[in-house]
């Protein structure tokens, strides 16, 4: 079955994130074609950055980066809960992705945004990373501004209007997912 993770981009206290995250893994749960699991930052607390070597050449020294890279590792997909701060994504989740390379190749990715715009610009700079990793990031994104999705700008309120395209994108990374599966074992056994 494909694996999807639910990321929790967001460790702040009382953080918007993390009733977008529940609903996310609820919705997302009712569906028989993939497993999905919440994976919350919170539970991986990494340092800025610590190893010695470029992610890319694998060779990580540290438990908390290889703790890291074996629950990536695990998923045939992602699903990125993210923040808007200042035009750009949280530092935790910039962060944790950067910890790593190969655990984050030819999987696919989709994006659920929160913030005053909807997070919109977020989601920008994590596609040209998701690039990056040689990631498939696909086309539709649930936005969810302040002004609509949140009673008192805290309160998350989801209209039902959400969820076409949330059921959009999570076909989207489940196709991609599943597309991407003999490169993934490719890569595995070269």
């Amino acid at each position: 079955m494909t694996r999807i993770a639910i990321i929790l981009g967001s460790t702040r206290p009382n953080r918007n994130g993390e009733p977008v995250a529940r609903w996310a893994l609820e919705v997302a749960s009712q569906r028989q074609d993939a497993e999905f699991e919440l994976v919350d930052l919170r539970d991986f607390p990494l340092p800025h950055l610590d190893e010695a070597m470029p992610p890319s050449f694998g060779q990580y020294q540290n438990d908390h980066t290889r703790r890291w890279a074996e629950k990536i590792a695990s998923f045939d997909g992602f699903v990125i809960v993210t923040p808007e701060y200042n035009h750009s994504t949280s530092g935790v989740l910039k962060n944790a992705i950067d910890y790593l390379f190969a655990e984050w190749n030819t999987k696919a990715i989709g994006f659920i945004s929160y913030g005053a715009h909807g997070g919109v610009r977020a989601v920008e700079h994590l596609r040209v990373m998701a690039g990056e990793l040689m990631m498939a990031d696909v086309r539709a994104q649930v936005v969810l501004p302040f002004a609509t999705e949140f009673e008192n700008y805290s309160t998350f309120k989801p209209g039902d209007y959400n969820l076409p395209v949330f059921t959009q994108m999570l076909d989207q990374v489940i196709a991609w997912s599943e597309a991407l599966a003999p490169l993934r074992e490719k890569q595995a056994t070269a």
